[in-house]
């Protein structure tokens, strides 16, 4: 417990153990915080209704907030059943002066129909704790409680988000895994609707037959709260909470006679449970499969920015190759790119084109690389009908879950280490992300940023398909011995045992 991150839950106890502090404090410890609890609400309970609640005192609530507060600070907190509106003010009060992130699970009303929150607690939630929260997280029963509205398609629920958001909330997030797809999306996926107002996304997964789901929403959000201690920011916290609920719900123990809980088994790597982010619902539904780079990995992979540069590798044996060309337009650029193509070609080279997709498709070039910047600008479909390869580039959890909506044929992950290539608003991920990353993606993956000769055996070592390598080729006072280097690097690595996924 040791120099872990401190996240607190302010909920209701469930006797049955599958949701509120029970569920919360199993997500909090399952993901490498100390979780603390404030109870709101004593629950008879188990997994087909709820008898019975009662709650604390005024005098013991507070207690337990100042018993925290006076030792136990937190980096986040997840807020969820408060029962009434005199146990919200008090609980307004706390969080006045604690400066951390807020998460709002605004528990309504249980999954058997029992409801949770007296009627008057539902104006001072909003007057009191929406202005604090840093997050609100609504299923779409309690969106529509909170907003009035009948939530029956996409326009709806994305106009409810808005109203909640004029309620002084920073970001929504409204959960749809009740939707039975009727107006609002497909019964084969489970999709949530974020916004913070500026940015939106959905966030889709496989739906699951499973009907052991009881304290999914209760989980998400401390899910959530944990990733946010961690140091995550919102939209990584989204991807890996919702994965942790994948995981849970796919794993869950049959427990009880109705609806069990999850389960809770730490972090999830699961690729199946791993969601999608699009920037509208039926993107996610609607998924491109892009082809793969062939049975030979994509090795040693210098990135390079001018023609003359192919035309000095590739007699060298590089059999995977970028241009990135950042400086040149017009017809100076058209005329590198058509060029490149056809050399590529001559020696058999995947050649793939950084972000000028449109004169990749017209040149035939093996394949296009993009930015996360670029993939909403690119046509995406006229580069999968046109048969050429995609890679993205990808740096933390949110990204990857981006790339993922495409099936793309390649991975960039990185930074793996600093670099002075190109300004970074990442930290190095470091050899045991790639080493993650390897366990968890079922694609091609290849390192990239700060990686030389010196280091790239460990880099190697984690089970990466390809190295991307600039400084180390072009700097090089003697290119050919360099690439000879780097090519017998990688002829070693092939002819030991191919890594495997299994």
């Amino acid at each position: 417990m040791s120099g872990r991150p401190i996240v607190w839950t302010i909920a209701g106890s469930d006797s049955g153990g599958g949701a509120g502090i029970q569920a919360d404090l199993k997500t909090m410890n399952a993901l490498g915080v100390h979780g603390c609890s404030v109870i709101t609400a004593l629950t008879a309970q188990n997994t087909t209704q709820v008898s019975e609640v009662e709650y604390p005192s005024p005098g013991i609530l507070n207690a337990q907030l100042e018993a925290l507060a006076a030792d136990l600070p937190p980096t986040a907190i997840k807020l969820g059943m408060l029962g009434n509106a005199e146990s919200i003010r008090i609980i307004a009060k706390t969080l006045s002066s604690l400066n951390c992130p807020i998460i709002c699970d605004p528990v309504m009303v249980s999954s058997s129909g029992h409801m949770l929150l007296e009627q008057d607690a539902i104006p001072a939630m909003i007057d009191r704790l929406f202005p604090q929260v840093h997050l609100l997280t609504p299923n779409l029963t309690e969106a529509a409680l909170l907003t009035g509205r009948t939530l029956n398609t996409t326009e709806d629920i994305e106009l409810a988000a808005q109203d909640l958001l004029s309620n002084g909330v920073p970001s929504v997030l409204i959960k749809g895994g009740h939707a039975n797809g009727n107006g609002h999306g497909s019964d084969n996926f489970s999709q949530d609707y974020w916004t913070n107002g500026h940015e939106h996304a959905w966030l889709t997964s496989p739906r699951q037959s499973s009907r052991h789901t009881h304290g999914t929403g209760c989980t998400l959000s401390a899910a959530i709260a944990a990733c946010l201690g961690l140091g995550f920011d919102d939209r990584d916290a989204l991807v890996i909470a919702k994965a942790y609920v994948n995981q849970g719900i796919r794993n869950a123990p049959h427990v009880g006679a109705g609806n069990g809980p999850l389960a809770h088994l730490g972090w999830p790597e699961a690729y199946e449970d791993m969601p999608w982010l699009t920037s509208n619902q039926e993107a996610a539904i609607e998924r491109l499969y892009f082809s793969d780079c062939g049975e030979t990995p994509l090795g040693f992979y210098p990135i390079v920015n001018r023609l003359a540069w192919l035309e000095q590798l590739l007699p060298l044996g590089v059999s995977t190759i970028q241009l990135r060309i950042k400086d040149l337009s017009g017809e100076d650029l058209e005329r590198e790119i058509a060029q490149a193509a056809a050399l590529a070609k001559q020696y058999q080279c995947r050649l793939f084109i950084n972000d000028y997709w449109e004169l990749a498709i017209k040149y035939d070039a093996y394949g296009v690389h993009l930015g996360q910047e670029d993939l909403n600008d690119a046509d995406l479909r006229a580069i999968h009908q046109a048969g050429l390869r995609l890679g993205i580039s990808t740096h933390c959890y949110s990204e990857v879950a981006r790339a993922l909506a495409v099936h793309p044929s390649y991975l960039a992950i990185g930074p793996i280490f600093p670099t002075t290539t190109k300004a970074m608003r990442f930290a190095p991920q470091g050899l045991e992300a790639a080493r993650r990353w390897r366990r968890t993606l079922p694609y091609p993956l290849v390192a990239i940023a700060g990686i030389f000769l010196e280091n790239a055996q460990a880099v190697l070592e984690t089970g990466v398909d390809g190295i991307a390598v600039v400084r180390d080729i072009v700097n090089s006072p003697d290119v050919p011995a360099q690439v000879h280097r780097w090519l017998n690097l990688f002829e070693k690595k092939n002819a030991a045992k191919p890594f495997s996924l299994c």
